[in-house]
C-alpha cells in the first residue's frame, strides 16, 4: 500500500467528534417529512400538523447530498429493523390518506 492511500485509509478510522447546541438537543417534533431533490441535493422538510388541522409549520430543513441522503436512508432503515426486532412491526395505519401539501 503507498504512503498516500495508507492516510486515506488510516482517516476513515478515526472518532469525529461533535457537539450539540442546547436549543437544538431539545429537538422538534414532526408528524410529516417531505423531501423534495434535483441533482445536487436532497432537501427534507419537517414538519407539524395539529391534528384535524388543514396547515402545518415546517420546523426544520435539512439539505444534504445525494450520497448523503443515501447514507440516511440507509440508516434509518437499519434502525427501523433494530426497533422492530425489539417491540414487533410497525404499520402503516397511522398515515395521513390523501392529503394535499400546498407549501407557502
Amino acid at each position: 500500500m503507498s504512503e498516500e492511500n495508507k492516510n486515506v485509509f488510516e482517516k476513515k478510522d478515526k472518532n469525529i467528534k461533535v457537539d450539540i447546541e442546547k436549543d437544538v438537543a431539545q429537538g422538534q417534533y414532526s408528524n410529516l417529512a417531505i423531501s423534495n431533490y434535483n441533482k445536487e441535493e436532497f432537501i427534507v422538510d419537517f414538519a407539524f400538523i395539529q391534528p384535524q388541522g388543514n396547515k402545518g409549520t415546517i420546523k426544520s430543513r435539512i439539505i444534504m447530498s445525494p450520497r448523503n441522503a443515501k447514507r440516511l436512508a440507509q440508516m434509518l432503515t437499519k434502525n427501523v429493523e433494530n426497533y422492530e426486532k425489539k417491540t414487533g412491526p410497525l404499520t402503516d395505519g397511522l398515515s395521513f390518506p390523501g392529503i394535499n401539501l400546498s407549501v407557502n
